[in-house]
């Protein structure tokens, strides 16, 4: 691996862990500064899906007293039981539409034009959300029906379009649904454990990634993206609180049509 792709994976694991858990679309983001930095050395868009759980490993390191103890006390505690339940519930349909049209998203999706109009779509959702005083119904995530996490899993699945983001489909899905901002913004970092951690490793099963000049760029998206996410969940839950999602929404837009105008 020479040095010019080291700085290509460094700069892309960067922006992966800046972008994981704004409303913006961290893989949209990867496959549009890809192709513009022409980083090919890792086969089959594997790089892009792979360093995302470097992002997802920040949100373990900073949540992990509250994770730690729904690990000792889930079988035992009432709310940390529901809470696991909730997430199990809530991955399932991700884990069933991500096997069953695994090929098709990559191979026909995962596009800089698909990315383009998902982020101008997905824009306009957030300035409208933005406008709408949702009834909260849930200001705990300890307060989330399983149904309602089923439905946030649904809205989830909606993020396998490139330029859609998971973490702006389940927040938005989640304020909908009578979540707070906080409460959603929370539930989705949640989900995001199992949902990229099943995602990372159905990916490396299925890629061809046998040579070493193939791991090392991973290796290094992965750090980096770790250690640029760390500072992004700390300070996610105030921006939404203090601004709301019309700049992210017109922040997308605003990529969107940069995007088309130059592909």
């Amino acid at each position: 691996m020479d040095i010019i792709v080291a700085i290509k994976a460094v700069i892309l694991g960067i922006i992966e862990g800046l972008t994981e858990y704004l409303p913006v679309s961290s893989t949209g983001h990867l496959i549009v500064f890809g192709d513009l930095l022409k980083f090919n050395s890792v086969p089959d868009k594997t790089f892009e899906i792979t360093i995302q759980f470097g992002a997802i490993l920040a949100v373990c390191v900073l949540y992990r007293h509250t994770l730690t103890k729904i690990l000792f006390t889930f079988y035992k505690e009432k709310n940390a039981k529901n809470f696991v339940i909730n997430m199990i519930i809530a991955v399932l349909p991700a884990v069933i539409i991500g096997a069953l049209a695994h090929d098709f998203i990559k191979n026909i999706l995962f596009s800089t034009t698909v990315v383009a109009y998902s982020l101008i779509a997905g824009g306009m959702i957030m300035i409208a959300a933005d406008k709408i005083n949702f009834t909260k119904k849930y200001n705990n995530i300890d307060e989330v029906t399983k149904s309602t996490a089923l439905k946030i899993g649904l809205f989830q699945c909606l993020a396998m379009i490139p330029g859609l983001s998971r973490s702006g489909a389940t927040i938005i899905g989640g304020v909908t649904l009578g979540l707070s901002k906080k409460t959603a913004a929370e539930f989705s970092f949640f989900l995001a454990i199992p949902t990229i951690f099943g995602a990372t490793i159905y990916e490396l099963i299925k890629s061809d990634i046998s040579s070493i000049d193939h791991i090392l760029p991973i290796i290094i998206g992965f750090i980096t993206a770790f250690l640029s996410a760390l500072i992004v969940v700390s300070k996610f839950i105030q921006i939404i609180r203090k601004f709301g999602f019309s700049p992210f929404g017109y922040y997308r837009i605003l990529l969107g049509i940069t995007i088309l105008f130059i592909i």
